[in-house]
């Protein structure tokens, strides 16, 4: 068993594409339209048939407090993998990307969280 898809509800699909495609570097798997909304998934450039993360739209009447909740929290709603922690937050911070916590070492994992500008915390991560 492998995890194919997972997602995050955004309040904006184009919106969140631009984020996640010309900021965090993913790349768009599938763009199909469902009414007003699409069924919209990005992956890693690494990984072209890996994991696709699903940018949901916010549209259920749960999401919205749901979302709300995470983030007053300071909960990310998914964690991305990265090389080193470090050197990807400062070419986000130098992209205008927003940071609720900088690097932080636990152990041998180090963790920072930004704001995906779409409502939704984001962790990145590597390991030692």
């Amino acid at each position: 068993m492998r995890i194919h898809l997972s997602s995050v509800f955004v309040d904006d699909q184009e919106k969140a594409l631009r984020f996640y495609t010309d900021v965090l570097g993913f790349v768009k798997k599938h763009d199909v339209p469902m009414g007003e909304d699409r069924w919209l998934t990005v992956v890693s450039p690494e990984e072209p048939d890996g994991t696709e993360l699903l940018l949901e739209p916010s549209g259920h009447p749960a999401v919205g407090p749901y979302k709300t909740a995470l983030v007053q929290d300071g909960i990310p709603a998914a964690s991305f993998a990265v090389d080193d922690v470090r050197a990807e937050f400062g070419r986000l911070r130098e992209l205008g990307v927003r940071f609720t916590q900088e690097p932080l070492e636990m152990g041998p994992i180090t963790t920072a969280v930004l704001d995906d500008t779409c409502g939704n915390l984001i962790q990145i991560a590597h390991s030692k």
